[in-house]
């Protein structure tokens, strides 16, 4: 029989579950609603799945891939307002105590990049840079068969980095993709239909989209320059726009970065939506040097 592990995905709205087996092969998927956690009802829900999964299936192992920063013991020591009073929560504690099985907790965005690390575009790359686009901006960097993540787990914070006084903002205040989203309000457009306006030709749309690279780029650029990895990976839902959207970042990065230091692979999420789920049990797979994570 193959050896199958329980996947978590828990992010602001829903939490997503599913089995997978050494092939990376999904099966018997499905999502709960957080609720807003509350009275602690993400934990609750995770528990609860946990006893009904393991009551039907052979399960060696459990991850699980969650919003937030995780502690070094499976914990969360913070978590933005989108998710009350996530913090503190102990996640590998109460699954530990449930199960008796190995537990893997980490962070979405690391997660995103393992997965991507073990069956995606990052798979026999020395070292990656993940960057998220969303509501929010998050990072994560993998290098030599580990994620880096601080002596403290804060580090790839990029989200709060480039803090400009002039206008009390943040990276991720001028570069996600809700920002960009509330720049195409006044043409009474949304993100998808943009870009596929700027495919045609639409010169408003297009400008939109450039000026907004421009401020992602930023971030983009600093990372090349700090880290230099093998392959900058660009998440998030806007990352289907594939190579129209890798185009414009280029040309905006190129204009930041000295001519001759930008040697770094610019390439976009291949998995999507699985990739947290198959982040979050990486450690457990064959394939993935996890003695370093």
């Amino acid at each position: 029989m193959s050896k199958k592990f329980l996947a978590f995905d828990i992010g602001g709205t829903t939490i997503k579950y599913g089995l997978i087996d050494q092939q990376l092969e999904l099966s018997h998927c499905s999502k709960v609603p957080t609720e807003h956690n509350k009275d602690g009802h993400i934990i609750t829900s995770v528990l609860d799945i946990t006893q009904k999964m393991l009551a039907q299936f052979d399960v060696l192992g459990i991850g699980v891939s969650t919003a937030g920063i995780v502690g070094d013991h499976g914990e969360i020591i913070y978590a933005g307002p989108t998710i009350p009073n996530y913090q503190g929560t102990q996640i590998k504690q109460q699954l530990s105590q449930l199960t008796r099985l190995p537990i893997f907790v980490v962070n979405d965005v690391d997660a995103a990049l393992l997965g991507e690390v073990v069956a995606g575009v990052a798979k026999n790359c020395s070292s990656a840079y993940c960057v998220a686009l969303g509501t929010g901006i998050g990072g994560a960097y993998y290098n030599g068969g580990k994620l880096f993540s601080g002596s403290h787990s804060f580090a790839n914070s990029l989200g709060y980095t480039l803090y400009d006084e002039a206008d009390d903002s943040n990276y991720e205040q001028r570069a996600s993709t809700l920002t960009l989203e509330k720049n195409l309000q006044p043409y009474g457009i949304g993100v998808i239909d943009a870009f596929a306006q700027a495919k045609s030709g639409d010169t408003t749309c297009l400008k939109a989209i450039e000026d907004w690279a421009y401020q992602v780029a930023r971030g983009l650029a600093n990372i090349v320059l700090l880290y230099d990895p093998a392959k900058l990976v660009i998440g998030g839902a806007v990352s289907q726009q594939g190579d129209f959207l890798l185009d414009i970042l280029r040309r905006q990065m190129q204009k930041l970065i000295p001519e001759g230091l930008f040697a770094t692979e610019l390439v976009t999420a291949k998995l999507t939506n699985q990739a947290q789920l198959l982040g979050a049990i990486s450690k457990f797979v064959d394939n993935y040097d996890h003695s370093q994570v």
